[in-house]
């Protein structure tokens, strides 16, 4: 399969067995409870115990497969995007910047924005990295990911997104959007992170949220005046990527 340039495009590899079985996902197994599930499985290999050997093999193979990808960016943003709105071109124009620039893009993998981000990287002849996650339905990798990495539990994949990257690029989302959002302004709050700016595009579609950052948790002193500088702010694709180059800089030359 290839690209409108002749461009070789990477299989569509997924691990989604659970959405093809049926049955649980490895993360709703592991949330699940013995008084709302009595009926749970009690063989050592359906076992918290063995879980955590599940998930700690899920990290190593996670740091050895990104261990020397060099700066990257991760970009989220709505799986259900299509390819004719407008921030799916903006998102692939990210991941081409952000390729121009030496930079790797990090996305979910998926299609919409992921779709978009990778696609711009992999089509500017960067690294394209996809993480991957097991859900209740289908959704294998998109076709533009050159580095496709597989999970089954989200705060594993979460990890990976934060360690790997040096910044985040938020386009228009949903619940995982928003999630990957506040993960990293409370790790950035709380010291957990230091240098790593978060860059929300789409001035009009975050309007709502930013006012109630500023009229509810500044206002009731929920967090601090200097938290809600923490975001950034554009429409434009091209400053989204040169905000997070200049922050990259700053911090390469030790400068807060």
């Amino acid at each position: 399969m290839t690209t409108e340039d002749g461009s070789d495009l990477i299989p569509n590899p997924t691990i989604n067995r659970a959405a093809r079985s049926g049955k649980p996902t490895e993360d709703a197994l592991l949330y699940r409870g013995l008084v709302s599930h009595p009926e749970r499985e009690i063989s050592f290999t359906h076992s918290d115990a063995w879980r955590v050997l599940r998930i700690t093999g899920e990290f190593v193979a996670g740091f050895d497969a990104l261990a020397e990808l060099g700066p990257a960016v991760a970009v989220f943003g709505s799986a259900r995007t299509p390819s004719t709105d407008p921030w799916y071109t903006a998102a692939r124009e990210v991941g081409k910047r952000l390729a121009q620039a030496g930079f790797a893009t990090i996305t979910g993998g998926g299609p919409g924005i992921m779709e978009a981000a990778n696609r711009g990287a992999f089509e500017a002849g960067g690294v394209s990295v996809g993480a991957n996650i097991e859900l209740p339905h289908e959704q294998g990798l998109n076709r533009y990911v050159t580095l496709p990495l597989n999970f089954r539990y989200f705060f594993v994949r979460k990890t990976m997104f934060v360690k790997y990257a040096e910044g985040f690029i938020i386009f228009p989302g949903g619940f995982g959007t928003l999630d990957e959002l506040f993960e990293a302004l409370t790790l950035i709050q709380t010291g957990k992170l230091e240098a790593f700016p978060v860059v929300l595009v789409g001035s009009a579609y975050w309007k709502g949220l930013l006012d109630w950052i500023d009229d509810q948790l500044v206002q009731n002193a929920k967090i601090a005046a200097n938290d809600r500088n923490l975001l950034k702010v554009t429409d434009d694709p091209n400053e989204a990527v040169e905000i997070i180059l200049a922050a990259y800089e700053r911090a390469k030359a030790g400068i807060a």
